[in-house]
């Protein structure tokens, strides 16, 4: 039996992670061949070439860190928090009007700002998979194609993509009213990605110029 003087809590709901693995799998393999080169060229370059170097080191690795591992979409019950290139935005559920999939993933405030979901792209290919395994199972006659009601069973037939954000707009739509959902976006610029990138392009062109 629970005590009322010292009650059970409740376990925090954790976010869901979306995350690009293509993206981060170029990130990281551009990441070690240009800290292999820009390395190589400041410890055995001459004149100014180690100079160049680290200025471009400074600017590249935050540009190629802010489009490739950075990206991240984390929801929860409450909010949905996109993490992209230069911005994180945090948006409850009661701001969000809607999200959409075209030629990328966006989702949309009830102010009609627009944000897009750099972490869950769209895969063209992956469409026309989904789309092929649902002509082939129709043509088939599989029951689980032709009567595709079951969520395990549309998940099957939607790219992962598309997928991911059909999760999404479920979860918004269930949760648009909650109590704790409420509020307004917050956007933060990733200062932390900007500023050393602004630092390398001054060196470069401080670099440049003095030359």
């Amino acid at each position: 039996m629970t005590d009322p003087q010292h009650p059970v809590a409740e376990p925090e709901y954790k976010d869901r992670t979306f995350r690009s693995s293509g993206g981060i799998a170029g990130g990281v393999l551009l990441l070690a061949l240009g800290g292999w080169l820009g390395i190589d060229a400041m410890i055995r370059g001459e004149g100014r070439t180690p100079w160049l170097a680290l200025a471009g080191l400074l600017l590249a690795v935050p540009l190629v860190v802010a489009f490739t591992v950075r990206p991240a979409v984390y929801a929860n019950d409450d909010r949905l928090r996109i993490r992209n290139p230069f911005r994180t935005i945090t948006l409850p559920w009661a701001s969000v009007s809607g999200l959409r999939s075209g030629y990328s993933n966006e989702v949309f405030t009830q102010s009609g700002t627009k944000y897009q979901l750099w972490a869950i792209p769209v895969s063209l290919r992956g469409r026309k998979k989904a789309s092929r395994r649902k002509s082939q199972g129709a043509a088939a006659g599989d029951p689980s194609v032709v009567n595709a009601r079951r969520p395990g069973e549309a998940a099957s037939l939607r790219a992962a993509g598309d997928q991911i954000m059909d999760d999404l707009r479920e979860l918004s739509e269930l949760r648009a009213g909650a109590e704790s959902a409420q509020g307004e976006p917050v956007v933060r610029w990733g200062y932390e990605i900007l500023a050393p990138a602004v630092a390398g392009a001054v060196l470069l062109v401080v670099v440049l110029a003095v030359a």
